[in-house]
């Protein structure tokens, strides 16, 4: 019983960690990253479409994305995409690819950037004692049908509360990393 809640919470845990790295990637540092353009979307044949759906894209060096469309009738598109993004993009296209150039960042985007990378990490800190709170109602929920005992019980809850102490640390661990990138010049 008690493995069971452990395990519920340990994968919940597990895909708030992962969804914070997700999050994170997509935050600029002076380097270019493909996901900062995880959310530009594409009107591809009337459907609204990730821009990876509708070109290759690779990194040609630290400060350089070149994007090469598929389908030579949407790189207006996709450049007009990119550059109507809040990314503050600047692409240029010479029919067949386009150049999207990563500007280095000022002091004070950086600490904007910073400030963001803050606030999606207590946004999860949030979902890990939402997670908690749910594991306790459980081994509460269990100890009140008799399934296990009181002494199970406050064993259980201080795991739980060890755990997401140890998640909260992993998540403060990432968000300072994340801060080290973007403050890197």
């Amino acid at each position: 019983m008690l493995d069971e809640v452990y395990n519920d919470l340990k994968e919940s845990f597990e895909d708030t960690l992962k969804g914070l790295a997700r999050e994170l990637s997509k935050l600029r540092t002076g380097r270019a990253n493909l996901g900062m353009l995880d959310g530009v979307r594409v009107e591809f044949y009337g459907q609204m479409v990730p821009i990876n759906q509708v070109a290759t894209m690779k990194i040609a060096d630290a400060r350089l994305i070149v994007i090469q469309p598929w389908d030579k009738s949407v790189i207006a598109t996709v450049e007009k995409a990119i550059a109507s993004s809040d990314l503050g993009f600047n692409p240029s296209n010479d029919g067949t690819v386009i150049r999207v150039p990563v500007p280095a960042l000022t002091g004070e985007r950086r600490q904007e950037l910073v400030k963001v990378a803050r606030k999606v990490g207590e946004e999860h800190k949030i979902s890990l004692r939402n997670s908690r709170r749910d594991a306790n109602d459980m081994l509460k929920a269990l100890e009140k049908d008799s399934e296990i005992t009181e002494d199970d019980l406050h064993r259980g809850l201080g795991k739980v509360n060890q755990l997401t102490e140890e998640f909260t640390k992993k998540i403060d661990d990432i968000v300072t990393a994340k801060e080290a990138d973007i403050l890197e010049v």
